[in-house]
């Protein structure tokens, strides 16, 4: 083989030569062989995979943040990164080191030979060959898309966790919740934990899982949360946690919270209430509705479906003041169905093109904004730091500007707000 580039920058340009990152080819045969001829060992790492359609990446950072406050170490697996790429990689709650992660795409690359993987396929394995070397206490890995057949399901998971099942990527998965369903299921196990965060989940599912003989742990009957004036009560069976405000905003975060405490309990039975009270307030993670600037308030969002509408849509009813929108989105996006929950909570609209494979066009944009009512104003941007700029200059300080639609568009406003803070 050719020598390799020894940066990050070089090895993944090397990569996406030969496999764009937009690339999708759901299946498990290429990661296993490569897998076993990088013969890794986990030892006594214990391995978390998460599933769902919104929320993986919000209990992924609670299950850190209770680890941190437990002395356990963790390496987080996590997709997409919002600026710099080794956010995929979080060693105890920390970004990994681009040198480290370079050397671990290389020893993949070495060892794939003439198997074709994905882009994800690559980086996932990368991941994998992380965690060996460095033999974490916890291996959380967040599922990319689906879970029978996405590439974290190539190990077998300690503890599974699936967060919520909503209309995504149906072109790949399935129509229906109940098809969607099926797939997240794939990540369980028989005989160990399967943590299922859905009150009210699909027709099929709960029977799928005993299938699978998976040990299912089922919200609202083996545990359950409740919300009241910002805090949060847990029960988590033989133990009850109340007060708690979590550190990530919003009261959808009560479910993922609950998840998380479920899971780590399962892992680790002898951890305080203080540890787990501590570690949930403590939880920190970038887009979601992050508040990143002030007067105006600029408050960031990585919602890209209609699920994870409805939940911003809720959080902004609770705020005061007039409200404008950032919004740019992927052509393969239920536009229609994000705009509808959040119709009548802007004032005024400001459409971006999102200039990446499978970005819509701004025009194009606002064509499928169907939803919105006639008298809302809409205006279309050439890119996301534009539409960004326009809303700051519009906008009096006591009113907030929403940036969401995909976590492209929330790693543009980020960046663009940074770039900015430096002027």
């Amino acid at each position: 083989m050719t020598d390799l580039p020894a940066s990050l920058a070089g090895m993944l340009q090397h990569i996406e030569r030969r496999a764009p990152p937009s690339g999708i080819d759901l299946g498990l045969d290429r990661v296993r062989q490569v897998l076993a001829r990088l013969s890794l060992q986990f030892g006594a790492t214990r391995i978390i995979s998460i599933a769902g359609t919104n929320g993986k990446g919000s209990t992924v950072a609670f299950l850190e943040a209770i680890a941190g406050r437990a002395g356990i170490t963790t390496l987080a697996f996590t997709s997409p990164h919002l600026v710099a790429f080794g956010e995929r990689f979080r060693f105890n709650g920390v970004p990994g080191d681009d040198d480290r992660i370079a050397d671990a795409l290389c020893a993949v690359e070495r060892a794939r030979g003439d198997v074709a993987l994905t882009w994800f396929e690559h980086v996932t394995l990368a991941a994998l060959v992380l965690a060996s070397r460095a033999s974490p206490d916890w291996l959380i890995l967040e599922v990319g898309m689906g879970g029978r057949l996405d590439a974290v399901n190539a190990v077998d998971a300690d503890v599974a966790v699936i967060t919520s099942i909503g209309l995504d990527h149906q072109r790949f998965l399935g129509r229906t919740r109940a098809a969607i369903a099926r797939e997240k299921c794939g990540i369980a196990r028989a005989g160990k934990p399967m943590i299922v965060a859905e009150k009210r989940p699909p027709a099929g599912m709960l029977d799928a899982l005993r299938h699978q003989r998976a040990d299912i742990f089922l919200a609202g009957h083996d545990f359950d949360w409740r919300w009241r004036a910002g805090r949060v009560t847990l029960d988590l069976g033989r133990r009850v946690l109340r007060g708690i405000v979590p550190g990530l905003s919003g009261r959808h975060q009560a479910g993922n919270a609950a998840a998380a405490a479920r899971a780590a309990l399962v892992l680790a039975p002898a951890l305080d209430d203080r540890t787990l009270s501590d570690g949930i307030a403590g939880a920190r993670l970038a887009g979601r509705f992050e508040r990143v600037a002030r007067a105006p308030d600029v408050i960031v969002d990585v919602a890209h479906n209609p699920a994870a509408a409805r939940v911003l849509a809720a959080q902004l009813e609770r705020m005061p003041g007039a409200k404008v929108a950032v919004f740019a989105a992927l052509a393969d996006k239920d536009v229609e169905g994000i705009v509808r929950p959040l119709a009548g909570a802007f004032e005024h609209w400001y459409a971006a093109t999102l200039d990446v494979p499978r970005g819509l066009r701004a025009a194009e944009l606002i064509e499928r904004m169907r939803a919105l009512p006639a008298d809302r104003c809409v205006e279309a941007l050439e890119s996301v730091p534009d539409a960004l700029d326009a809303a700051l200059a519009a906008c009096r300080p006591e009113q907030t500007v929403v940036v969401f639609g995909s976590f492209i568009t929330a790693a543009a406003a980020l960046q663009a707000l940074e770039r900015r803070r430096q002027e």
